[in-house]
């Protein structure tokens, strides 16, 4: 059977050629995505909330005093990081919304090309201080239209029964995901240290625009749309097996809320931390903050096929831990990243430590991400009951959502403890995400082990 969306034939690395356009779709919207990213904390600390810019943002005054009317007074540093938590919070809870906007009314295509232009305009009026709220909240809006819309395109180029081309076409989709993750920083982070601010962020808009003109320049490879019907309800209940994995995958999800705390601190407070106290003077010249962004993204890539070596190692031997042990472990890994980033702070003080320490912590943290969050993704895609796999896997990027806004509160606590104790701190969040898998972890992995093995429950 031929692949969906590819009437001539074209293949992508053996893979239908929408998988093509697609990834390069999503590498360019990530370039856009984290290169902003990696530059909005250090613009709203160091001009943004300063006097002389802040009174020209639209709605900034009413704004900070709602959020001091919810959290107490906040300095400058503490209001950023509130802003940054929301932000990087919401773009994973609006792509739920952005799925409903596609299957009720717009339809995947519709759907991702309004989200497109809706992201365009969110980042080039990022160039502008008087927009950035507004520009923030379309960053939001855009997200959610696109992300969710884009990924669920990848599988229906390949019939129902393909599910290893299925597989492979995801993998290819995902060298996009990580290659914009990494290149993005470095792109607008640079652009921003030559040029200033405003060209960072024009930067990552203009790549905004050339993610929409790939994704029509493929629209012919691209699956046709799905009808659009409102969701039938199921009445049937779930048997006492299903409830029992259900709950279990729900406390997987709680538990790891505390590593992605400690992880995705590095790109709040973190960033901070290194343009405070990191000597980043080379020969070549300074290294432009952002650039750390970067390095848990890359490692995150870099570090996939040792891993899988030792796995193997490890499976020979009968070693290999669990998939519930290695979410425990990425949390420890978390942890220890962390306390690196602690000593750093201590070495530190109120001067400066070589850029290596935060560099080795930052890229501690991508190992650390590999071990628990796709673990966690197989997890639940491999046992969630089959009438519910969809909604669960879409819960455990609400579980992203939930850490996020806690970052942004938490880091409002960096200058009040300083910046050593805040990292260890962050630390023992992470450990107690390790902690809590090793106390429930056998109790989950035998609540699960059945849903597991069932050969009759598909994977996502």
């Amino acid at each position: 059977m031929s692949e969906i969306g590819t009437p001539d034939g074209k293949t992508f690395f053996g893979q239908p050629i929408g998988v093509a356009y697609l990834a390069f779709t999503e590498a360019w919207e990530r370039f856009s995505f984290y290169g902003m990213s990696a530059l909005v904390v250090l613009y709203m600390v160091q001009q943004l909330l300063l006097p002389g810019h802040v009174e020209h943002v639209a709605g900034m005054a009413g704004f900070r005093h709602a959020l001091e009317g919810v959290f107490g007074p906040l300095s400058n540093q503490a209001l950023a990081s509130q802003i940054y938590g929301f932000y990087s919070g919401f773009v994973y809870f609006t792509p739920i919304l952005g799925g409903l906007v596609a299957d009720r009314w717009l339809g995947a295509r519709r759907t991702v090309l309004l989200g497109a232009g809706i992201m365009s305009a969110g980042h080039l009026l990022m160039a502008f201080e008087q927009s950035f709220l507004l520009a923030i909240l379309l960053l939001i809006i855009g997200t959610g239209c696109l992300k969710g819309n884009i990924s669920a395109q990848v599988g229906r180029l390949h019939p129902p029964e393909d599910e290893a081309g299925r597989t492979r076409s995801y993998a290819v989709f995902s060298m996009g995901i990580n290659a914009g993750a990494v290149v993005g920083p470095l792109g607008c982070g640079l652009v921003a240290q030559l040029y200033g601010w405003d060209y960072g962020f024009g930067l990552a808009g203009v790549m905004m625009v050339l993610a929409a003109l790939t994704y029509l320049a493929g629209a012919r490879y691209l699956p046709p749309e799905q009808p659009r019907r409102r969701a039938q309800v199921v009445a049937e209940p779930l048997t006492p097996a299903e409830r029992r994995t259900v709950a279990m995958l729900m406390a997987l999800m709680v538990i790891s809320i505390f590593q992605s705390v400690c992880y995705y601190q590095i790109t709040d407070v973190g960033i901070v931390w290194v343009s405070q106290h990191a000597a980043l003077g080379t020969p070549l010249g300074t290294i432009p903050v952002s650039w750390f962004n970067s390095i848990d993204a890359l490692a995150s890539i870099l570090f996939v096929p040792p891993l899988v070596v030792l796995w193997r190692w490890q499976s020979r031997r009968g070693r290999e831990p669990g998939d519930v042990a290695k979410i425990g472990i990425g949390a420890a890994l978390a942890a220890a990243s962390a306390l690196l980033l602690a000593l750093a702070a201590a070495m530190a003080g109120a001067g400066y430590v070589s850029a290596l320490l935060p560099l080795a912590g930052f890229a501690g943290m991508g190992i650390a991400f590999l071990y628990y969050w796709p673990t966690l993704l197989a997890i639940v895609s491999q046992s969630a009951p089959a009438r519910l796999n969809a909604t669960l896997m879409g819960t455990v990027f609400l579980s992203l959502f939930v850490s996020n806004l806690i970052i942004g509160w938490f880091g409002g606590y960096y200058e009040p403890l300083g910046p050593t104790m805040f990292w260890l701190v962050d630390a023992a969040i992470g450990g107690v995400g390790a902690l809590l898998i090793l106390v429930f972890g056998r109790v989950i992995h035998r609540a699960l082990q059945p849903a597991m093995v069932d050969e009759t429950v598909p994977s996502a």
